[in-house]
């Protein structure tokens, strides 16, 4: 396709962005922290499991994105696609009359996940954002992005909808019966239904990569800059030692650190918090619904602070909302306690905005996937690193409701060690922050690269 193309028409641009509304439209997603404890695991190896995810991520992130600058972007796509569809097989049919079994084949299950991350990480703006350069304008990237997470809202909507309702059997035996089908619907038979559902996709966003085209230079050579191990691990180096000398970037990546751990592992027990507000099962599907519309309203914005206001301004905004989230959902009041929690989840798409937007303007072609990939590795550390502090604080919460009243039932002893567990989440993000803005005042001041 001849330069100055709009955006809209590159292949790989579209390719970019049906692939990332498949990738992370997961119809497990509304009951996601439920479905663990359902299947029989306990909360602690649910936390657990979590950290074991981001670790894998975390190991993998930055070699993979050396690899897809080395061997082709494409290539890493297609084998997340795999590793997806992988993933999520092993949980639709594995055995749940062994527990031991059932927690190794979820440890499995998350290693194999952090794994198609760690390729999809990077990769697929990578070669979108290559394609966007060479084939039209690198300017329309904010368009790019503004379209990319409104679609994917879009495939929420239909994912969580109907994952909360394929869920909750009793909606699911009335429907039925409406229809006339006397067919029985058990908890048993609708645990699997939204992982079956959600293989489905797994299995449209791996023919989505296979369709995927590395992008030639002019003299018809790929972004791939080399096929040698060795040249990968020297762009590893060569990209980690640009992001720490490269102040504006550092402190980027460190900000959506800190916000995105945070949103993202509160957002992880999501399903816990609604019961404990009264929010009925069948209507978590529909929450996550109206979390994923604000996507159609909040790119747009993030998109014309990007264009009209300073780093440091859009930065300070978002913590400022988090911060706000973060103090309201401390009071879990019944059904409003929805209003702090959605404010909390939606600033998940400035993170995401903002850091794209900010590297991608600041990075080469050349390393473009392995600095991207810095940025999951950075996000994955805030991840599991909080992920390991806050099972470690159930555990030492749960010893002391014990230790004061060892006569409440196990339902009421993990509400009552979540509950107590979100003011954490406030002293941890406020002092933090604060760290960071000693630090880096000076960093976000200068005009960017």
């Amino acid at each position: 396709m001849a330069p100055g193309a709009p955006p809209f028409l590159i292949p790989n641009v579209r390719l970019f962005i049906i692939f990332r509304v498949l990738f992370n439209a997961r119809f497990y997603y509304p009951v996601f922290s439920i479905l663990f404890l359902d299947f029989g695991l306990t909360l602690s190896q649910f936390a657990l499991l979590n950290v074991v995810w981001a670790v894998t991520i975390v190991l993998c992130e930055v070699p993979f994105g050396a690899l897809a600058d080395s061997f082709g972007r494409r290539n890493l796509l297609v084998c997340a696609g795999g590793l997806m569809v992988l993933e999520i097989a092993l949980w639709a049919f594995v055995p749940r009359d062994n527990l031991d079994l059932l927690f190794w084949a979820f440890v499995l299950n998350r290693i194999l996940s952090g794994m198609a991350e760690a390729a999809a990480s990077g990769a697929d703006e990578a070669l979108a954002y290559d394609s966007l350069k060479q084939q039209g304008d690198s300017s329309d990237w904010g368009r790019v992005l503004e379209r990319q997470i409104q679609l994917q809202s879009a495939g929420f909507v239909v994912a969580m909808t109907l994952g909360g309702v394929l869920y909750d059997h009793a909606l699911l035996q009335q429907l039925l019966q409406l229809f006339g089908l006397h067919w029985v619907i058990t908890s048993e038979t609708t645990l699997r239904l939204p992982i079956y559902f959600t293989l489905a996709s797994a299995i449209l966003a791996l023919l989505t990569t296979l369709r995927m085209r590395e992008v030639n230079d002019r003299t018809g050579r790929t972004t791939a800059s080399s096929q040698s191990i060795q040249a990968a691990l020297d762009l590893v180096w060569r990209a980690g030692g640009w992001i720490f000398r490269t102040p504006f970037v550092l402190a980027v990546m460190l900000f959506g650190l800190l916000c995105d751990s945070v949103i993202r592992m509160i957002l992880t027990m999501d399903s816990q918090y609604y019961r404990l507000i009264e929010i009925p099962e069948a209507l978590f599907g529909v929450i996550g619904s109206l979390l994923a519309l604000f996507g159609f309203v909040v790119p747009a914005l993030a998109r014309r602070l990007a264009e009209s206001r300073t780093p440091l301004f859009n930065l300070l905004w978002t913590a400022s909302a988090i911060l706000l989230g973060l103090i309201g959902i401390c009071f879990v009041w019944p059904w409003f306690g929805l209003l702090p929690a959605l404010l909390l989840f939606s600033n998940l798409y400035l993170v995401g905005f903002f850091s794209s937007y900010y590297l991608n303007q600041a990075v080469t072609a050349e390393q473009r996937a392995t600095v991207l990939s810095f940025k999951g590795l950075f996000l994955n550390l805030g991840y599991g690193g909080i992920g390991l502090l806050y099972a470690l604080l159930l555990a030492l919460l749960r010893g002391r409701i014990v230790q004061s009243d060892s006569n409440l039932s196990e339902t009421l002893l993990k509400n009552q060690v979540f509950v107590d567990s979100l003011p954490w989440f406030v002293g941890y993000f406020g002092v933090l922050l604060t760290v960071l803005l000693l630090v880096a005042w000076r960093m976000f001041g200068k005009p960017r690269r």
